[in-house]
């Protein structure tokens, strides 16, 4: 795996300061069924990070005690850790707005039978990744068979009830490119999963998120090896719009690794650049609580240019 936060650590990017806490997100481990190719955070089948129930008990006494409004749950496949459920169903009963960032395959996996029900039966918000709505593009991208088993799982969320009028049970997919490239203007192309999907699966969702994938990690250690680095970045860079600073998602979110500690955003997260609080080099979340934030400065690198670039890209989607 190739470093790539030397490569972004020159930067002319805006500075920013977060606003108001509303959504705290929180990496239950990098453990994942699958190995995707943009993978930001080198998640698979090996990896042992995993949130314990000790951290996943400071995240409830977190949320209980800063009134925060949303929690979002990813990884590596955050249902994966043991203690998903657990925190899931006592978050839901705080009256907190729990999404489940899902690969849709892990509800087809053995030992997870009952999964879609239960985030059914807790009314947990689906954002599921689906890079394509081709067969040949899904699998390329994310290994051989995973379109099959994204349409069973969508199959079986539309049976429960998700993305049916009515039924308060959110359904979002995903979208990211397959290369180096930005996402296409994200309400034509929801438009086509919409047609595509309906037409083809008979699969319905509520909306398609568009985001641009991140110099860092796994993707970024493919454009290095592939001499394909500078070209992205002086891609982002050109695209660049300030009027999607405001939006960006690192202005009221908070990202949690799996041990606790406290960063702006997930990419932050995996380049080990912690949240900025005085007098705490790694600031945990027992560092958090009764403190408010509005204002502190956010730690930015060349990687912000993919969240402003283009129509923007944030974790719910186009900004523009």
């Amino acid at each position: 795996m190739r470093p790539t936060l030397p490569l972004l650590e020159v930067t002319d990017f805006p500075a920013l300061r977060r606003d108001r806490l509303d959504t705290l997100q929180v990496n239950l481990g990098y453990l994942c069924n699958q190995t995707c190719v943009h993978c930001h955070v080198n998640a698979g089948p090996n990896r042992t990070e995993l949130m314990a129930l000790e951290t996943v008990d400071e995240v409830l006494d977190t949320l209980r005690a800063m009134r925060i409004a949303n929690l979002d749950l990813t990884g590596g496949a955050p249902e994966m850790n043991q203690h998903f459920r657990y925190l899931v169903q006592e978050a839901h009963a705080l009256g907190v707005h729990v999404m489940d960032r899902c690969n849709l395959t892990i509800l087809e996996e053995p030992g997870y039978e009952g999964l879609a029900e239960f985030l059914s039966e807790h009314q947990v918000e689906i954002i599921a990744s689906l890079p394509c709505y081709l067969e040949e593009n899904v699998d390329s991208q994310r290994g051989k068979g995973v379109f099959e088993k994204s349409i069973l799982a969508l199959r079986k969320l539309n049976g429960l009830g998700y993305a049916q009028a009515g039924s308060g049970r959110l359904l979002n997919l995903v979208y990211n490119p397959l290369g180096p490239t930005l996402p296409p203007p994200q309400e034509a192309l929801e438009a086509d999963y919409k047609q595509m999907l309906s037409e083809r699966h008979g699969i319905v969702f509520n909306r398609l998120y568009t985001l641009a994938n991140m110099p860092i990690k796994r993707f970024g250690s493919m454009l290095v090896s592939t001499g394909q680095f500078r070209d992205y970045m002086r891609l982002l860079r050109a695209a660049h719009r300030v009027d999607n600073l405001e939006g960006v998602m690192c202005r009221h979110l908070l990202s949690v690794d799996w041990q606790g500690h406290l960063y702006d955003c997930d990419f932050n997260q995996m380049l080990g650049l912690p949240l900025h609080i005085e007098g705490k080099p790694r600031p945990h979340l027992r560092d958090l609580v009764g403190r408010d934030l509005a204002g502190n400065p956010i730690v930015v690198k060349d990687h912000c240019f993919g969240c402003t670039a283009g129509q923007g890209s944030s974790c719910g989607g186009a900004l523009a």
